[in-house]
This record gives C-alpha cells, sequence and structure tokens, in this order.
C-alpha cells in the first residue's frame, strides 16, 4: 500500500495527491472502525481439576474469599467485563485485553489460582460482552461449548462442515431465545448461549459433529444479567 502510494503521488497533481491521503486515512478510519465492532476479549475458563486436592473447609473459604476480592478488584479497574461459575464446578473469566500476558499479571495475584485450584484455558474472543449494572441479577444460561476437532481424518472436511455449522445452528437458533455467540477462532471453536435448554439429540445433529470435526459440551452457566449486552 504504501510503495503503491509513492509511486501513484509522484505522477498525480497536488489536488489529487491531497485526495490520495484523504481517502488512505478514510480507509484507515473505517479498517479500524470495523475491528472494535468485533468486540475482541481474552475469554478464560477456570476447569475444575480432577486431581484437585481436598482442603480444610477454613483454607477453602479463605481461598475462595480471596478469588472473590481479586475478581472485585479487576471488574473496579475495568479489566474484567464478565464472570460467572458453572454449575458443578469451574467458570468464565471475559477480560478486556486480548494479550495473554496481561491475563497472567492480573490473574497472579489471585490466591485461589495461585493454589491451582482450576486448570485455566485462556482463548482470543470474538463476541458481546458488556459490563453488567448494579444491582446485580444473577441468571442461569445454558452454555454450549464448539470445540475443533482437527484431525488427519477431519482436516480435509473441516472448512466444508464449518460452513454447515453454521448454517445448522443459524436454524436450530431461529426460534431459540439466544442470548449471545462468540467465536474463539475458526481453530479453536465458539461458544452459543441460550435462555432455554437444548436437546442433546440436536446437537448431535450438527453435521460438523457427526462429521468428527466439532465436539461440545452444555453446562449451565450463571451470571449478572446484562453480561452479554442482553
Amino acid at each position: 500500500m504504501k510503495t503503491y502510494y509513492t509511486v501513484f503521488a509522484t505522477k498525480a497533481p497536488r489536488h489529487k495527491e491531497k485526495i490520495m491521503r484523504l481517502l488512505i486515512l478514510c480507509f484507515i478510519l473505517i479498517s479500524f472502525g470495523s475491528l472494535a465492532q468485533q468486540n475482541q476479549y481474552t475469554f478464560v475458563f477456570l476447569n475444575t481439576r480432577k486431581d484437585l486436592p481436598e482442603l480444610p473447609k477454613e483454607e477453602r473459604d479463605k481461598l475462595m474469599e480471596g478469588h472473590l476480592a481479586n475478581i472485585n478488584r479487576l471488574a473496579a479497574e475495568g479489566k474484567l467485563v464478565a464472570a460467572g461459575p458453572f454449575d458443578g464446578g469451574g467458570g468464565i473469566f471475559i477480560l478486556n485485553t486480548t494479550s495473554f500476558d496481561e491475563v497472567h499479571s492480573w490473574l497472579a495475584p489471585d490466591p485461589g489460582i495461585q493454589a491451582n485450584r482450576w486448570k485455566l484455558e485462556l482463548l482470543p474472543y470474538t463476541g458481546n460482552v458488556c459490563k453488567a449494572k448494579e444491582p446485580f441479577e444473577m441468571v442461569s444460561y445454558t452454555f454450549i461449548r464448539f470445540r475443533a476437532n482437527i484431525l488427519k481424518e477431519t482436516v480435509g472436511n473441516y472448512a466444508t462442515l464449518l460452513k454447515k455449522h453454521e448454517e445448522y445452528v443459524n436454524q436450530i437458533t431461529a426460534n431459540s431465545n439466544v442470548i449471545t455467540r462468540g467465536s474463539f477462532g475458526d481453530q479453536e471453536g465458539s461458544i452459543l448461549v441460550l435462555n432455554n435448554d437444548v436437546q442433546t439429540e440436536i446437537l448431535e445433529n450438527d453435521p460438523a459433529v457427526q462429521g468428527g470435526t466439532l465436539l461440545f459440551e452444555v453446562k449451565k452457566l450463571w451470571i449478572a444479567k446484562g453480561s452479554f449486552c442482553e
């Protein structure tokens, strides 16, 4: 782009040069505006460890107290946009950065994370997220995670089946109360959050699931209403 503009400008009259600069500036502004609208964050899964050591209740309570204190601090600083636990353990953070290094530094003071109470999984995330307004109302949503399953046997059909997956999800959610949809990128999967239950058979009939390129899991997520801009 820079090389082309330099050659063009040397041959163009001055008024055309100004027009070109304005056009390039507009292009840059439009490009940055488009990226901003994509709402990019870092999504953190706090996965429950199966080998979690048993601790005395007082110690667990102290760790949880520090864990919640760090959540409140990050939220107050505008670093944590949304957070919530899953039924059965674990939970999610959505952090206002695309830097994994920043995420690690922000979470480092958390006593629960220091004690390895969860296995952290960091993913780039594109989706609609909003800071919930006080007074907070906790609600329960159906949280569906689609995981990419790229193997030698599935890689050839991945792009085609992913397109069919998007078409299928559009169909099954047309009459559902969809709270939000978000992506971790084509090779990392996506999420779907609903305000109603979904039958497992419906997800199993997804062409990408049947083709083996996507896996799915369904959980109940507790989160402050408005966290997904609903």
